[in-house]
């Protein structure tokens, strides 16, 4: 049997009613079939979907075991076997044309949502580890925000000074021992400029400049020359306080000191002053705190005393205030300061200053939690 042609289409309206005829009724079928697929075809042709789901429901209509083209391939079981080649033919197209609409799609839905989606190409690779501020950064902050609640704004100051704000300004004597290469990293040899040794040299600065009432508080690196070991270093933070008013007393630093070791260490810790000296300031003291592991009772810690120092403090030295332009028959005034190597040790019980500046990851990561 020839293949169906368009005037044998022509003639089944004509043969409609004519049953019996096997001819007619074999013409039908294939025509009918070839109606089926050029439908499937055209209907493929014009699908539009929206997202994956809707590709994913095509697929299953027209290429599953159940589906549209399947069911076709089922009545062409039916054909007659002279023409198999040539529906056969028609159904491999249509099958083909299904999957190629398929891929099509999945690969407009996919560069759609490339498209729609915001990429930063600066972005770190993820998955990437958090971040941590530092220990001493911690507790320089906690430090300064107590203070700020008293009233102290932060000063600060060059790192590379000269012997007046460092030494002479502060009521250092010529052949004071801290003016010795020994403890004192000179930026070049018999001239007097240097690293700093402390941050009174910012109290000095400012004092120079400022009139009082003056209510300072003064963090930052300083640099000694010292052997390095678990309990010093050649380069140390500190954070000192200046309090210059008129009628400045003993008794409101003590109050400041006692304020400060409660909000650092706890509502339950105790304060004790012991007389000292300092060049620039009179009286001086130094301050312990009651041992915050033992609670006072005694341990190797604080060395079975209870107490742990943490500061030193005192009176500013008339001869500091006029040194610096502020007359010292009206103005009177307090300082102190403290390591935050040490404050950071008692808070955190870290044993070896050391690992405050070699990064070891595995020491830094330990703060992950802290603010």
């Amino acid at each position: 049997m020839r293949p169906v042609g368009k005037n044998d289409l022509i003639l089944f309206d004509f043969f409609a009613n004519t049953q019996n005829n096997p001819y007619i009724c074999t013409l039908k079928k294939i025509a009918d079939m070839i109606e089926k697929i050029n439908a499937l075809l055209a209907e493929i042709n014009r699908l539009k979907v929206q997202n994956n789901d809707e590709i994913e429901a095509f697929r299953i209509k027209y290429l599953s075991k159940k589906g549209e083209i399947a069911s076709l391939m089922n009545e062409f079981r039916l054909v007659a076997a002279e023409e198999k080649r040539f529906i056969g033919q028609k159904l491999n197209e249509l099958k083909e044309k299904a999957q190629e609409k398929i891929n099509e799609l999945k690969a407009d839905a996919e560069n759609q949502s490339l498209s729609t989606e915001r990429i930063d190409i600066t972005r770190t690779a993820y998955p990437y580890k958090v971040g941590t501020r530092h220990p001493l950064s911690i507790v320089k902050k906690e430090i300064c925000d107590i203070f700020g609640r008293l009233g102290f704004s932060i000063a600060e100051g060059p790192e590379i000074e000269d012997d007046w704000h460092v030494f002479s300004s502060l009521n250092f004597a010529e052949d004071h021992p801290a003016r010795d290469m020994q403890d004192t990293f000179f930026i070049q040899q018999g001239v007097d400029v240097m690293l700093r040794t402390h941050t009174s040299s910012v109290q000095t600065r400012v004092m120079e400049k400022t009139q009082p009432p003056i209510r300072i508080i003064c963090p930052g690196r300083v640099y000694r020359n010292e052997a390095i070991s678990y309990r010093a270093h050649c380069f140390f933070h500190q954070v000192e306080a200046l309090y210059i008013d008129k009628n400045v007393s003993f008794a409101d630093l003590r109050q400041a000191l006692l304020f400060f070791a409660k909000e650092m260490f706890g509502q339950d810790t105790k304060i004790r002053l012991r007389p000292s000296f300092f060049p620039f300031t009179e009286p001086s003291a130094e301050m312990d705190i009651s041992c915050n592991l033992c609670g006072g009772k005694g341990c190797p810690f604080c060395k079975h005393t209870g107490w742990v120092e943490i500061l030193g403090c005192g009176m500013v030295d008339p001869n500091v205030l006029d040194n610096c332009g502020i007359d010292s028959k009206v103005y009177t005034g307090y300082a102190l300061g403290m390591g935050i190597e040490r404050i950071t040790n008692l808070k955190y019980q870290v044993k070896d200053l050391r690992l405050f500046s070699e990064n070891d990851i595995r020491f830094l990561r330990q703060f992950e939690g802290a603010n």
